[in-house]
C-alpha cells in the first residue's frame, strides 16, 4: 500500500438501509486486518461536526451484520450544506488525527462528500445504501436485494386476503424517481399490472387490462404502484378512480411505506456490504478518493462520485416485457 493514511472513519448519512451495518463492520475490520485505526461517526454529518466520534475494533462490530437500520445512526445535517459547517467538521476531523473516511449512503450523502473533497482535498470513498437502486455506476446498491424481499413477502400476504374476498388491491411502493423495486417486485410477486415513473401506462391501458383480467376468469388483481407513478394520481386517486369506472371491482390500498427500509439484511446484502468495505478501504491505501463502490457483472468497480451522482439509473426494459407477457 502506498498511502499514507493511519487512521479512517466510517459513517453512514440519508435514510437507512438494510446491509449498512454489514458494510459498517466490513470496514471496521478491513481496517483492523490492514493494521489502520478505524473511528465511527455518529448521527452522519452532524457527528461530525459535533466531534461525535469512537474507536472501533473488529471487536466492537460484532453481531451486527445481521441487524437492519445502522447503528451508528443517521441524521439531517443543514449545517454540512455550508462552507462553515464543513469548516467545523474538517476541523473536528483534523484534531481526531483522521485522515480520510467511508460513507455509506445515496445521492444527498455522496454530494456531501464530493463538496467536502473538493474543498479540503480530503480522502473519501463512498458506499451506496439505498434501498431504490437509483445510484449510476451500480447494477445493485445495499439495501435494495432486502428490499425486494419484503415488499414480496407482502404482497403475498395481500394476495391472500384479496383472493379470499375477491378484491382488486392498489400496493403502493417506494420509489418517488425510479421503478426498480416496484417492476422487480411486481414481477416476483405476479402483480397484475405494474405502474412505475418511468413509463405512463395510461389510465385507459389500466382500465381495459382490469376489464380483461375480470373477463379472463381472474376473482382478484394485484397493482403494483411506484410513488412517482407517471399516471398523474396518487394511489388512493387511483383507487377512486377505478371504482368509479369498473364498480365490479371491491378496491382497496396497501402503503408498504417504511417497512421496506427494515429488518434482518438478505444474504445478498451481507456479502456485498462485505466485499464493498473491504474495497473502499483498499482504494483509500492506495490513495484513492472521491471515488463510489459499485458492482456491475459481479465485479466490484470505482466510479467517480460526480458521476455517480449525475448518472440517470436505467429501467430494465427486457424485465418490462415480460412483465406485460407474465400479465396476459
Amino acid at each position: 500500500m502506498i498511502s499514507q493514511i493511519k487512521k479512517i472513519a466510517v459513517l453512514t448519512s440519508g435514510g437507512d438501509s438494510p446491509g449498512m451495518n454489514a458494510a459498517i463492520r466490513s470496514v471496521v475490520r478491513t481496517c483492523a486486518y490492514m493494521k489502520v485505526d478505524c473511528v465511527a461517526v455518529y448521527r452522519g454529518y452532524q457527528g461530525m461536526i459535533e466531534g461525535d466520534f469512537k474507536p472501533m475494533d473488529a471487536r466492537s462490530v460484532n453481531n451486527i451484520i445481521n441487524k437492519g437500520g445502522t447503528i451508528l445512526k443517521s441524521a439531517r445535517c443543514n449545517d454540512f450544506r455550508t462552507p462553515e459547517g464543513r469548516k467545523i467538521a474538517h476541523d473536528q476531523l483534523l484534531k481526531a488525527g483522521i485522515d480520510a473516511f467511508v460513507v455509506i449512503g445515496g445521492d444527498g450523502s455522496f454530494t456531501g462528500a464530493m463538496i467536502f473533497n473538493r474543498e479540503y482535498n480530503f480522502p473519501v470513498i463512498g458506499i451506496p445504501g439505498t434501498i431504490d437502486n437509483d445510484i449510476f455506476g451500480t447494477t445493485f446498491t445495499l439495501g435494495f436485494d432486502t428490499a425486494l424481499n419484503t415488499v414480496v413477502e407482502c404482497i403475498d400476504k395481500i394476495r391472500d386476503t384479496a383472493s379470499s374476498h375477491n378484491r382488486l388491491f392498489f400496493v403502493e411502493v417506494m420509489g418517488r424517481d425510479v421503478g426498480h423495486i416496484a417492476l422487480n417486485a411486481g414481477v416476483g410477486a405476479g402483480a397484475e399490472e405494474i405502474l412505475i415513473p418511468e413509463e405512463n401506462l395510461g389510465l385507459d391501458r389500466l382500465l381495459e387490462s382490469l376489464k380483461r383480467s375480470k373477463e379472463s376468469g381472474k376473482s382478484s388483481s394485484i397493482v403494483i404502484v411506484a410513488e412517482g407513478d407517471k399516471s398523474g394520481k396518487n394511489v388512493f386517486e387511483l383507487k377512486e378512480y377505478v371504482e368509479e369506472h369498473l364498480p365490479i371491482y371491491d378496491v382497496r390500498v396497501s402503503v408498504l411505506g417504511h417497512m421496506q427500509r427494515g429488518g434482518a439484511p438478505s444474504c445478498f446484502d451481507r456479502v456485498l456490504a462485505s466485499r464493498m468495505g473491504v474495497k473502499a478501504v483498499e482504494a483509500l491505501l492506495e490513495g484513492k478518493t472521491n471515488l463510489m463502490v459499485g458492482i456491475q457483472d459481479n465485479q466490484l468497480t470505482l466510479t467517480p462520485i460526480n458521476k455517480a451522482i449525475k448518472g440517470h439509473t436505467k429501467i430494465d426494459k427486457e424485465l418490462i416485457r415480460v412483465s406485460e407477457i407474465m400479465t396476459t
